[in-house]
């Protein structure tokens, strides 16, 4: 077994969304553990009133593990999985989709020093628009991928298996 993977889908999804369902099953194909928290219940409060309520049932599924596992998240997924590496070790972030703020949250979307990341990102995404996450990776020096799709990457799928794969190589290593 390679380690633990938590999967967090965004808003107005759930734990059977298609990027984290597909990435789960291409990571336990490799021999690692997933998971996916269903947020759905945390998300009834809106936007900003979910972040915090997301954060508690992710922290909560790190402290269970023996080992730090790598956080991978789309959308507001992403944006909660950056802000619980703050507060617990983790062992990796890829991200996809990630809002650089939530509106009316009082944080802006970060991630803890020296954890492996990817930043993948669609230059129409109207949801999250990229000027957010390029400033953002570009202030961190954090590696990004944007490609021309929108929100909800559907047109990229493969190249974010591909990139996944490589990601959890790279750790690996």
């Amino acid at each position: 077994m390679r380690g633990q993977i938590i999967l967090s889908h965004g808003s107005d999804s759930g734990p059977d969304a298609t990027k984290v369902s597909v990435l789960a099953a291409f990571a336990e194909s490799l021999g690692w553990k997933t998971q996916r928290p269903d947020y759905r219940t945390d998300d009834l409060p809106g936007y900003a009133g979910s972040v915090d309520p997301r954060i508690q049932r992710l922290v909560a599924a790190i402290d269970t593990l023996d080992t730090p596992p790598v956080l991978v998240g789309s959308s507001m997924g992403s944006f909660v999985s950056g802000l619980a590496s703050l507060q617990r070790p983790v062992a990796g972030l890829f991200l996809l989709a990630t809002p650089s703020e939530i509106p009316g949250y009082r944080q802006a979307f970060d991630v803890a020093e020296g954890v492996p990341s990817l930043l993948y990102h669609g230059w129409r995404d109207d949801i999250c628009p990229p000027e957010g996450v390029l400033a953002f990776a570009g202030r961190r020096r954090l590696p990004l991928i944007v490609v021309d799709d929108d929100h909800r990457l559907s047109d990229s799928i493969d190249r974010i298996v591909e990139q996944f794969g490589l990601f959890l190589t790279g750790l690996a290593a």
